[in-house]
């Protein structure tokens, strides 16, 4: 039996190949290595009813994360999955290669992530070049919930928010700067917590305040991050993650006044990761 996870910084998503029957799908919260350590990894994936009683007949792991970008923080996870997994071959992998692998195939592009986080990467129809971007939500994550999220916290903060949207966002969330700087400064997952703030964005998309944020913030990822790459425009770029799906408008606008082809955009890539990687694993036994 082969588990596929596709994880970012708020929440993982996995399936299983389950014989003689549908893939079981099921939910977890994100499961980042800069911010949950091989505990909390094995302690999320114990509480999930669903996989243990398939835990010793699962034989493949393959796990796809926001994070895990280095050697370091790779083992983080693949310690953590070892624990759970003792007889399976794990191979943990950054989420962009799983998101190319969902959008691109075999096809050479560029593949994007835009959800809590942002990164992009070239795509060789195999293999990912080496990123320069996704710094985190301190130096980079140009366009992603993050990122927006800050800018929206710190115009209400600093009363540079219009009024009218302001008392909208005064009643819906009750926040105050002691409350915001806690969950900033001092309690995990404070990309996450900035990320949680993008429902209002949706629901005020149309008012003109929030409508220039989205812009210009899709406008600084295209910038720093699509036009930062040679030729880019002779590939399509592929976006992966809830952000990019859901002001999916936005963000095709300003591709398009940059001249970036846009590909597939995907809210989230868990099912086209797993039947990647169902039809490939095949491919080799049969072959």
């Amino acid at each position: 039996m082969i588990l596929v996870a596709d994880s970012g910084s708020s929440s993982s998503d996995w399936m299983l190949n389950v014989p003689d029957s549908k893939p079981l799908f099921f939910k977890t919260q994100g499961l980042n290595p800069f911010f949950v350590n091989e505990k909390e990894i094995e302690k999320v994936l114990k509480d999930v009813p669903e996989i243990i009683p398939y835990i010793d007949e699962i034989r493949e792991v393959y796990f796809f994360g926001a994070g895990c970008i280095t050697p370091d923080r790779r083992e983080i996870v693949s310690n953590a999955l070892t624990v759970l997994f003792p007889k399976a071959f794990i191979a943990v992998e950054s989420d962009l290669l799983g998101a190319a692998y969902a959008t691109c195939g075999s096809t050479k592009g560029l593949v994007a992530t835009l959800g809590t986080g942002s990164d992009i990467s070239y795509y060789e129809g195999e293999d990912l070049q080496t990123s320069l971007h996704g710094n985190g939500y301190v130096l980079g994550d140009e366009g992603s919930g993050a990122w927006f999220g800050k800018r929206l916290i710190t115009s209400f903060l600093y009363g540079t928010m219009p009024r009218d949207l302001a008392k909208l966002f005064e009643a819906k969330y009750h926040v105050t700067k002691d409350i915001v700087i806690k969950n900033v400064y001092q309690r995990d997952r404070p990309n996450s917590y900035l990320a949680s703030f993008m429902p209002f964005m949706s629901e005020h998309r149309a008012h003109p305040y929030v409508d220039k944020l989205l812009t210009d913030g899709f406008d600084e990822f295209v910038r720093t991050n699509i036009m930062t790459y040679p030729n880019f425009w002779e590939y399509k770029c592929n976006f992966v993650g809830s952000i990019a799906y859901v002001f999916d408008m936005h963000l095709q606008a300003v591709c398009n006044l940059h001249g970036v082809e846009v590909g597939k955009i995907l809210r989230s890539p868990i099912e086209e990761i797993f039947h990647f990687i169902i039809q490939r694993e095949s491919s080799s036994v049969d072959y």
